[in-house]
């Protein structure tokens, strides 16, 4: 282990960061000032490893941020960003097009399970989420059943920071400021249950009767007034909750009964990790709508979008017509939609994924990880470890009237005394390395993680 700087006045005389440079920065989802006290400042990256400021080497055992798949500095996708930067750096999307953005929407489309074959380009997972819920309402509208405008979404679920994003979210930290942002909005039940799932390896046995409360909100709300229930087949950022077996299943059973569109937020478990390009896959369900980010470009450029069915784009299609071949058959976008570069990255990594058969690598190597992850059972403070696909999350229980300490002295340990990217989320250390972790990196990582959590009291 390497020597660290320990505060903010190591780093700046080091050179990596000139005086001041931390103020201005108002960071997003960070505890600022215990940051700026303590900064954990990364210069580089390549493989499946950081550089930090003071020159260590650091595993990333978070992909970045459940982003880079392919793993950091892929020579490929660097690249073909570069020629594509000299060559068409920018087009407006609307009205306008490049071959690179028909090309990358034609392969993600044949990735993706049944008829899920049409592709809008986004640039976040968050705008993405938001771009799928306005075209369920919209679809419904066209239809002829303008009354279904009710969103339902689950307890404990994550889709991005948007409006809409948020009001079908079901963390109250990400919206308690904000009010409900969108009016006619439901919950699922989470189906995490400690109870009967604790220490689980892959999709656990209780729970796929928690899609049944489905049918409660059809009774409560008449199922003419639902227009889409969204849902993540694997809870990400509430820190790892697999699906329970025959769940989704179950989901989609109910939405075709009563009329509803089915969602599959997959920005987090879409290429590649749980094993599939995407989860819908993994599990033989085919949803109405897929959203995607992160790993479409392995985190070098911002990108996520929307898979849709193609009888939804045809209705778009068809109701089009009606006003004549010119008519936008659709008032939404973006102006980074289908953004040259990021097209260009989507691409090379999707030749990555391909070529290096990193989508078959992580389903190979799941059983390794999940039993490196489950050997940290019985050490202080764990309460419960969850694992599925590339995905772990080891959960503490709470210190008495400071939630979330434990979790977040873990990162930090890790970060500076075990050099070693983890992630929390509350009092849950999450695991998350790219598609390339090796055998050898898997058990380095567990041995960080136990190191980091046996320090912490």
């Amino acid at each position: 282990m390497g020597a660290h700087p320990n505060d903010l006045h190591a780093l700046q005389t080091s050179g990596a960061l000139p005086p001041d440079e931390l103020d201005a920065y108002w960071m997003p989802y960070t505890a600022n000032r215990a940051f700026k006290r303590r900064p954990r400042l990364l210069v580089g990256a390549e493989g499946m490893h950081y550089t930090a400021a003071d020159g260590r080497r650091i595993l990333d055992g978070t992909a970045g941020l459940w982003c880079c798949n392919a793993g950091h500095g892929r020579a490929p996708i660097v690249a073909a960003i570069q020629r594509q930067a000299a060559t068409l750096d920018f087009t407006a999307p609307f009205q306008f097009g490049h071959p690179k953005a028909f090309q990358l929407a034609s392969r993600i489309a044949a990735l993706a399970p049944g008829d899920l074959d049409r592709v809008f380009f986004v640039n976040s997972g968050s705008e993405a989420v938001d771009t799928a819920l306005k075209i369920a309402l919209a679809f419904h509208a066209i239809e002829g059943r303008g009354t279904r405008q009710r969103l339902v979404g689950r307890e404990r679920g994550y889709h991005g920071v948007g409006f809409g994003g948020m009001a079908v979210g079901g963390i109250g930290a990400n919206r308690k400021l904000f009010g409900p942002g969108l009016a006619g909005v439901d919950h699922l039940p989470t189906t995490y249950s400690r109870e009967h799932q604790a220490f689980t390896r892959g999709e656990p046995a209780w729970g796929a009767h928690l899609a049944d409360d489905l049918e409660r909100l059809v009774l409560l709300h008449d199922a003419s007034t639902i227009a889409a229930v969204i849902v993540e087949p694997m809870g990400g950022s509430t820190g790892v909750l697999p699906p329970p077996k025959g769940y989704l299943e179950r989901l989609r059973l109910i939405c075709d009964r009563h009329g509803i569109l089915l969602i599959f937020d997959e920005v987090i478990s879409g290429f590649g990790r749980l094993g599939y390009a995407f989860a819908a896959e993994r599990y033989g369900v085919v949803p109405d709508m897929i959203t995607f980010a992160k790993g479409v470009t392995s985190g070098t450029v911002p990108m996520g979008g929307v898979l849709v069915r193609g009888p939804i784009h045809d209705a778009f299609m068809a109701a089009g017509e009606k006003a004549g071949e010119r008519a936008v058959e659709l008032f939404h976008g973006h102006t980074y939609s289908g953004h040259p570069l990021a097209c260009a990255a989507g691409l090379a990594t999707l030749d990555l994924y391909r070529d290096e058969g990193l989508f078959e690598r992580a389903r190979a190597l799941e059983p390794t990880f999940a039993e490196a992850m489950h050997m940290l059972r019985g050490l202080p403070h764990v309460v419960d470890i969850r694992t599925l696909g590339l995905t772990a999350a080891v959960e503490l229980a709470p210190r008495p009237g400071a939630p979330g300490g434990r979790g977040y002295e873990a990162v930090e340990a890790a970060f500076f005394e075990h050099d070693a990217v983890l992630r929390q989320a509350g009092d849950t250390v999450v695991l998350t390395p790219a598609l390339i972790v090796s055998e050898d990196e898997i058990a380095m990582l567990a041995t960080s993680v136990r190191a980091s959590l046996s320090a912490v009291p």
